[in-house]
């Protein structure tokens, strides 16, 4: 049942729904977190290694890549705990949008990431060099078998939450990657072209920008309190003016609290009188069902000279 709070101030009043938009990631993928770090430092150590001994730059240049991954997962899982905290003086929503710094950091933390990765390719394409090439194979097969795994770890969150997309994300495109990197190896111990090493690098750098565009957008967005994707602002002010005794609404606004949940505030013209808790209870009730719209504030006005009185554009 959708918890509910009504206050009066200066008869303005605000229904607010406590349920969320989608599941929360702190709930249930702590143990992926903690795994897919674990499992992607392990390897990042491996490639680093072996990468330097066999003097392969694409294994270099992954490992980097999954480096960036680690710290991701690490920001990701200490923003999603953050959100779990109690709303205090200072924080009165708590610290619910450090899910969206965490996944906005990631993302710039992907194009550093590439932006390295394709100067050092680049380089190496210049000026080609020898690479042992059964050791990359090996390391890179090893690395398709860990970040599948932990791609699976996030595979059933990754519509929920825009931290656990960029994690699927990233140990998914990792497994292809290093799919490519052994077709790479094979290659070059078939035929010796030692530049196809760094043009693997390259086409890595090419590889995690695609992927990280979306997760970069998203993130984006949200910080700038954007709808969150799925919502359509039409459609909820439709709703809203569908209800009985709603003459008009303005100054409707729906923004992401976190990327699991979604807000929203709107003044509702209701010449009729005001309706009643019971009204304000079903609405927030009827907003998160339809629209994943977990918290929602309803100020409802019933004089309608005064709202007449606003500009234009305030009015929908």
């Amino acid at each position: 049942m959708v918890e509910h709070e009504h206050h009066d101030h200066g008869g303005h009043d605000h229904a607010h729904g406590a349920g969320h938009a989608h599941a929360h990631a702190p709930r249930d993928f702590g143990a992926a977190f903690a795994i897919g770090a674990a499992l992607n430092l392990g390897f990042v150590i491996t490639e680093v290694i072996y990468g330097l001994l066999a003097n392969s730059i694409a294994l270099v240049a992954d490992a980097g890549h999954n480096l960036g991954d680690v710290l991701g997962l690490v920001m990701a899982w200490a923003a999603t705990v953050l959100a779990r905290r109690v709303p205090s003086r200072t924080y009165t929503y708590g610290l619910r949008r450090g899910t969206i710094l965490a996944a906005l950091a990631n993302a710039v933390l992907l194009l550093v990431t590439v932006g390295a990765i394709a100067v050092e390719g680049v380089r190496r394409l210049i000026e080609p060099s020898e690479v042992a090439s059964v050791t990359v194979m090996v390391v890179a097969a090893v690395g398709i078998g860990i970040n599948g795994v932990a791609a699976w770890l996030f595979a059933s969150g990754r519509k929920g939450d825009i931290n656990l997309r960029a994690a699927f994300m990233h140990m998914a495109y990792d497994a292809l990657v290093s799919a490519g990197v052994v077709a790479a190896g094979g290659i070059i111990l078939l035929t010796g072209w030692t530049w196809l090493d760094p043009l693997v690098s390259v086409a890595i750098a090419v590889v995690i920008l695609a992927g990280t565009w979306s997760l970069l957008r998203d993130s984006i967005g949200m910080s700038l309190d954007a709808v969150p994707a799925g919502i359509k602002p039409d459609e909820v002010g439709d709703f809203l003016r569908q209800q009985p005794g709603v003459a008009a609404i303005h100054d409707l606004h729906i923004w992401p609290m976190s990327t699991t949940e979604t807000a929203l505030t709107c003044h509702c013209l209701m010449p009729g009188g005001h309706p009643g808790d019971e009204f304000l209870v079903q609405l927030a009730y009827k907003l998160k069902e339809r629209f994943s719209i977990g918290h929602a504030t309803i100020q409802v006005e019933v004089d309608e000279d005064i709202v007449c009185g606003l500009e234009s554009d305030h009015l929908i």
